[in-house]
Formats: C-alpha cells, structure tokens, sequence
C-alpha cells in the first residue's frame, strides 16, 4: 500500500509539474503575440497608397474608353462626329473620326495621331477600334438593348502611358420592355506601361446605369441619342489586376457616381471626377483600404481609409 501511494503521489506532481509548465507556454506565447502586434503598430500605420494610384489610372482609362464608345455609337448621322467632337467628355475635338459603311455604320477608328492634347487635359496618341456589328438585330446604338461594342487599341498612348486593350466588350442589358435606368455591362483587361516604369494589368466586370435616364433632357426614348453633357452615371462591379511592383490586388466598386455636368477644373473642362460612392481594395496580404469619393460634391478629393487610419487625398 505503501508503494502504491507513493507512486500515485509521484504521479500527480508529475501531472501538476506538466500543467504548469502548459499554462506557462500559452502565457509566453500570448506575450510574443502581443510583443509582436504591439512592435508592428509601433511601426506606424499602413498608409501605403500606390495601388489606389495604379487602380485609378486603369479605372480612369477603362472608363473613359467606354465614354467615348458610348458617343460615337449614339447616332449614324455623317455629321455626327463634329457634334461628337464638341460634346464629348473626352475626346473634345483631338481625335479624327472615320466610321464605315454610312449612313449606318458598324464600327469607328479615332486616330489621335502622333499626339494631341484633349479638353480633358490629356494628350493621346495612337488608335482606337469600336466595332459593334455583333450587337442584336436592330441594336444599333448604345442605348438600343442587345447592343455589344468590342473596342480594340493601337499603340494607345495616354499621357506618356501606353494603354493595351486585351478584351474590352461593352453590352446593353437593359431589361425590355424599358420601365428603368439604361444599364450596360463592361467587361474590360487592360495592360498599362506606365511612363515612369512598370506594368499594371487590370481586369473588370462591372456595370453602367444612367441615372437620369427619366430626364427627358438627357434620354427621351429609343428614337433620340443620349445627351451624354447631361448624363449621371453610375458604376458598381468587381476588378483585379497588378500594380507597378507586381502585387496582386481586388477592388469593388460601390455606386461611383460621375456627373457629366461637374468639371472642377475650368482649364480641362471636359475631365469629370467621380463625385460619390466608394472603392474598396486589397492590395496583396494588407489591410483593405475604401477610398470615399463624397457625398456629390464637385471636385477632385476623396478620403482612404485603412485599419481605422483615414487620409485626404487629391486624385489625378
């Protein structure tokens, strides 16, 4: 009996001594993690904002493509391109305009040439392709539902950077018959060289809806061309892609709004900043940021927010 007690004894210290020693090892370990977490927010805070740059450069690029798209396809008339000229958001008298088969054409080349400087500040080069003979019997505007645009690029060069279109196809999939919002789905990848070094990819699948398509001033009917100078846009979708340094990053976009009537900058008149609505992205393995355009005022500023950190910032 004797034996039998002192091995028990033996045993239960020996337990106790394994408990202790358990306890003592999480402890260590909640320390290290502590240490650790502590030391990284000693750090500083994760302000990096490249992406956000790179995002909105491919963004930008992406859009404005699909604006002009959007122009040259809402009328077949053989004047139409002086029209186009002056009213469009983006081309604004700097590219020449050639179209096939009039007086109902199928597809545009606007040549910018060696290089000109647009009314939205920016200086282009190169060619661009809107090709919609694959658009539904009938579709042949964009505002007609069924109608799909495929836009190509050569040696597109915007502002030093070279735009290489890898598949861009613009489709109207407004639901008929028409009761609601104009609706367009985008699905864009782009390769971007930037001037200053780098490539950044970028990848969308996204969609368009013409806020105002109730105002008989911007959109009277199937009949009429869109008032593109009067048009409010709104854009919700996805998009991937790499920045400059190759990092993966994803981005959602939640109600962006763009009003063709705000142009903060009188001496590019034709450049209309996004003037609500959020983006959030993810740049590789770091916290998710949400750029915050406002809440519709007219002008470049917009806020990011990462891990409870926010920043003012001025976009391009």
């Amino acid at each position: 009996m004797l034996s039998l007690k002192r091995h028990t004894k033996s045993k239960n210290m020996k337990n106790m001594k394994t408990i202790i020693t358990g306890a003592f090892s999480l402890t260590l370990i909640a320390a290290l993690t502590f240490t650790s977490c502590k030391k990284k927010e000693e750090a500083g805070p994760d302000n990096e904002q490249a992406t956000a740059m790179d995002n909105h450069l491919a963004q930008n690029s992406s859009n404005d493509i699909t604006t002009m798209g959007g122009n040259l396809a809402e009328s077949n008339s053989n004047n139409y391109s002086n029209g186009y000229r002056t009213d469009n958001t983006s081309l604004a008298s700097c590219g020449a305009i050639t179209a096939n088969q009039w007086p109902n054409p199928t597809s545009f080349t606007v040549d910018f040439g060696s290089g000109i400087t647009c009314l939205d500040g920016r200086t282009r080069s190169g060619k661009l392709f809107f090709d919609f003979s694959q658009s539904a019997p009938g579709a042949t505007h964009y505002r007609n539902p069924g109608f799909k645009m495929i836009v190509t690029s050569q040696n597109y060069v915007v502002d030093g950077n070279q735009i290489n279109i890898t598949n861009k196809t613009i489709t109207n999939i407004t639901p008929t018959p028409i009761t609601g919002n104009l609706k367009w789905n985008i699905v864009s990848s782009l390769n971007i060289v930037k001037s200053g070094g780098g490539n950044v990819t970028w990848a969308c699948n996204r969609t368009h809806e013409l806020l105002n398509s109730n105002d008989t001033t911007v959109y009277k009917n199937q009949a009429t061309p869109i008032v593109w100078s009067k048009a409010t846009v709104q854009v919700n979708g996805t998009a991937s892609g790499t920045n400059a340094k190759g990092e993966n990053f994803t981005t959602v976009a939640t109600n962006l709004v763009k009003s063709m009537q705000c142009s903060p900058d009188p001496s590019r008149p034709r450049r209309h900043p996004f003037i609500s609505g959020t983006l959030a992205y993810t740049p590789g393995s770091r916290h998710t940021r949400t750029i915050d355009f406002g809440n519709g005022t007219c002008d470049f500023d917009a806020t990011i927010t990462v891990n409870g950190h926010t920043y003012n910032i001025t976009l391009p």
